[in-house]
């Protein structure tokens, strides 16, 4: 995965096994200003109701705004969502396209906001607008609860934490 050559295929690669991925998104766009991914509706991402099911939605535009926050951020720093907010304002069917825009609205020190405007592409209508604010903060050793031994110092949000980051030292 080389974030810094190629952020789009880093971006489908990281995401790839995680829900993201598991829900669909695929990323075409990854840049300070601008980031760009799809979903293509399949029946497995149909709510009750027939149209798309809204945490898809959210989970695609949270995720764009999670690629383009560190692009931004000071090195040594990591962040957090400390908000996000969604309107709806249509949805798409099963065979349909929906396409995510996310870009900053505010990059600051310690936050950052971001809003995502999320459309069908088969309409052509805007579908939802999201609103996301990104805390930033110091990134620090990191273990997890229970595990005893020196932490490694947790290089998130790029490499996912699992037992070989932090070796098998006994309990």
């Amino acid at each position: 995965m080389d974030w810094e050559s190629d952020p789009v295929g880093a971006a489908n690669e990281f995401f790839g096994p995680l829900v993201p991925g598991m829900l669909g998104c695929r990323f075409t766009e990854v840049t300070n200003d601008l980031v760009v991914g799809r979903i293509n509706v399949t029946k497995q991402l149909i709510a009750g109701t027939g149209y798309l099911f809204a945490p898809a939605v959210v989970a695609l535009a949270d995720t764009l705004c999670a690629l383009g926050t560190p692009r931004n951020a000071p090195d040594g720093t990591t962040f957090t969502t400390i908000e996000l907010k969604t309107n709806f304002l249509g949805s798409a069917r099963e065979g349909e396209t929906v396409e995510g825009r996310a870009t900053p609205v505010h990059v600051g020190r310690t936050t950052q906001v971001w809003d995502c405007v999320v459309s069908n592409l088969d309409t052509g209508r805007t579908i939802a607008l999201f609103r996301n604010t990104q805390m930033i903060l110091p990134r620090r050793a990191y273990a997890p609860r229970g595990r005893t031994g020196t932490p490694t110092p947790r290089d998130l949000p790029w490499v996912p934490v699992d037992e070989e980051m932090f070796g098998n030292e006994a309990e």
